[in-house]
C-alpha cells in the first residue's frame, strides 16, 4: 500500500475501529469502471475514497453510548445518526483534506443512490458481491434475483455504511486488493442467493460461512423491529427531545424479538444496501 494511503487509512481506523468500524481504501477509477456513466462518482479516476462498514461490534462499542449521549438530541434515527455522527469526525481527524461523505442510504433528488455500496466493498476488497452472475447456469428463470455481500470474517453480519471521497488526494499507483471469494461453490452460492431473497427472516444466509462474530440476540431484536417501532422499542419518547424515564442503561435488557421488516420495504441496517438491479456490478 502506499505510504500516503497507509498513513491516512490509519488515522481514520484510529477514529472509527475502537468503535466497531472498518475501513478500506479504494480508487473512484475502480468503482467507475463497474457502472454506467448514470452512477459514476464524478471524480478523476486516481482519487482515493474510503469504504467505511460496521461489524457485530458496533452496536455495544458505538449505538449504546451515542443512546447515553448528548448526540441523540433531536431524536429521528438512532443508528443513522450514531454512524453519521462517527463519520463526521473523520474531518475532525484530517481537517487539512478536501473531503464528502456519503452514507449508504443518501439519494440524489431523482432518488438514484448517490452510492452503490455494495459495488464499492467489493471494489475496496472489504466483501465479495455475490449476484446472479455468479452461478453458472442458474435456476431462477424470470425471477428477479438480488446480490448480497459477505465479509470473509463476519458473513453477512455486518453493514456498509458509507463512503468516505478525498477530492484532491490522488493516488495513481495504489493497486487494487480483489474481496475473498469465501462462497467458491456453486450449491453454496445458490444457498446463499436464495436465502437472502426469499428466506431473509430467519437470518441463515448471514452463516453461509461461519462468522468470527454474529449480532447478539439484543442487537437482532432492534434490527428486526420496523424503524418506525424503534424508538418506543427504546423506550424513547418521539415527542420530546428527552428521553423517557426509562434508564439508558436498561433500554438494551428488555429488547423483544420482533418479525423483522423486509430490506426492500425499509431501511434494514443489518443488511447491505441493496444495489438497483439494473445496475451491472461486480
Amino acid at each position: 500500500m502506499e505510504p500516503q494511503v497507509a498513513e491516512l487509512k490509519q488515522k481514520i481506523e484510529d477514529t472509527l475501529c475502537p468503535f466497531g468500524f472498518e475501513v478500506y481504501p479504494f480508487q473512484v477509477a475502480w468503482y467507475n469502471a463497474l457502472l454506467p456513466p448514470t452512477f459514476h462518482l464524478p471524480l478523476p479516476g486516481p482519487t482515493l475514497a474510503f469504504l467505511v462498514l460496521s461489524t457485530p461490534a458496533m452496536f455495544d462499542r458505538a449505538l449504546k453510548p451515542f443512546l447515553q449521549s448528548c448526540h441523540l438530541q433531536p431524536l429521528t434515527d438512532p443508528v443513522d445518526q450514531c454512524v453519521a455522527y462517527h463519520l463526521s469526525r473523520i474531518r475532525e481527524t484530517l481537517p487539512e483534506l478536501q473531503m464528502e461523505v456519503i452514507a449508504d442510504y443518501e439519494v440524489h433528488p431523482n432518488r438514484r443512490p448517490k452510492i452503490l455500496a455494495q459495488t464499492a466493498a467489493h471494489v475496496a476488497g472489504a466483501a465479495y458481491y455475490y449476484q446472479r452472475q455468479d452461478v453458472e447456469a442458474d435456476p431462477w428463470g424470470t425471477q428477479h434475483i438480488s446480490g448480497v455481500c459477505i465479509h470473509p470474517r463476519f458473513g453477512g453480519w455486518f453493514a456498509i455504511r458509507g463512503v468516505v471521497l478525498l477530492p484532491g488526494t490522488e493516488v495513481p499507483d495504489l493497486q487494487p486488493t480483489k474481496p475473498l471469494d469465501c462462497v467458491p461453490g456453486r450449491t453454496d452460492r445458490i444457498t446463499l442467493l436464495e436465502g437472502f431473497n426469499f428466506h431473509w427472516r430467519d437470518w441463515t444466509y448471514r452463516d453461509v460461512i461461519k462468522p468470527q462474530e454474529r449480532y447478539s440476540e439484543e442487537q437482532k431484536a432492534y434490527f428486526s423491529t420496523p424503524p418506525a417501532q424503534r424508538l418506543a422499542l427504546l423506550g424513547l419518547d418521539q415527542s420530546s427531545e428527552k428521553p423517557s424515564s426509562a434508564s439508558p442503561e436498561l433500554l438494551f435488557t428488555t429488547l423483544v424479538p420482533k418479525k423483522p421488516q423486509h430490506p426492500s420495504r425499509a431501511r434494514d441496517w443489518l443488511s447491505p444496501r441493496v444495489s438497483p438491479p439494473e445496475s451491472p456490478t461486480p
